[in-house]
């Protein structure tokens, strides 16, 4: 037998029942919000497509595994060295084939001189410029370290350049930081702007790809689907 009146409710079960409901319908939300957000990282991927004017972007094509690596500084090599881990951890963790893993190293602000040959390091000083110093002589570098490094250079010997293009890796080096960085060193050797930027230019490591600016770089090689690190 009821205790309330017919059509009278009962205050004392309703209550924790709104509450319950209340409690479903924000969780339903929330859900459902998750969801929304969670897709995109795999959506945008597929939303976004490589320009013809995007040649760095290239090598990406039909990893399952990307990392893109964000090197604004040499950071002692790091920027390299992450690269590397990722790619034969990933490998070796997963049992997955070289061409199933990729990785991309955005050489960028003062990281940017990571990408060109001993000659430019040691016409315009860029040791000093960007203020890393040679593991051997504990001086400025007047040489790219990373590129056939000699033993003592790097942690990770396997993770000089030469071997990281072997490897399949891209190395990007930024336009803007090219452009800024050599008209500083113009300046402080007298020289034209335009002049020291072709050296610079002209004196990237084979292999390097230009990308007209490091941040965009970043950016676009997570909407073709690339987790990011920041190496430097």
């Amino acid at each position: 037998m009821s205790l309330f009146n017919e059509g009278e409710s009962d205050n004392r079960n309703d209550s924790p029942r709104r509450s319950f409901l209340s409690r479903l319908a924000k969780g339903s939300v929330a859900l459902a919000a998750t969801s929304l957000f969670a897709q995109p990282a795999n959506a945008m991927a597929n939303e976004f497509t490589i320009a013809d004017d995007e040649p760095w972007l290239k090598g990406l094509a039909g990893k399952k595994h990307k990392q893109v690596f964000d090197g604004a500084s040499v950071n002692g090599g790091f920027p390299l060295m992450f690269a590397s881990a990722y790619m034969g951890t990933m490998a070796a963790t997963y049992k997955l084939q070289p061409t199933d893993v990729g990785a991309i190293i955005i050489a960028r602000h003062f990281g940017m001189p990571m990408a060109l040959n001993s000659a430019v390091w040691a016409k315009y000083n860029i040791g000093k410029m960007i203020g890393f110093m040679d593991p051997a002589t504990k001086a400025p570098a007047t040489r790219n370290v990373f590129f056939h490094p000699k033993p003592g250079d790097m942690l990770n010997m396997d993770a000089a350049m030469e071997k990281m293009f072997a490897q399949g890796a891209i190395i990007g080096a930024c336009n803007v930081a090219m452009t800024v960085l050599s008209g500083m060193a113009a300046a402080e050797m007298k020289m034209k702007p335009e002049a020291a930027y072709a050296e610079w230019k002209a004196g990237l490591i084979p292999g390097v790809q230009i990308v007209p600016s490091g941040v965009m770089a970043v950016g676009r090689a997570q909407e073709v689907g690339c987790t990011y690190c920041y190496a430097g």
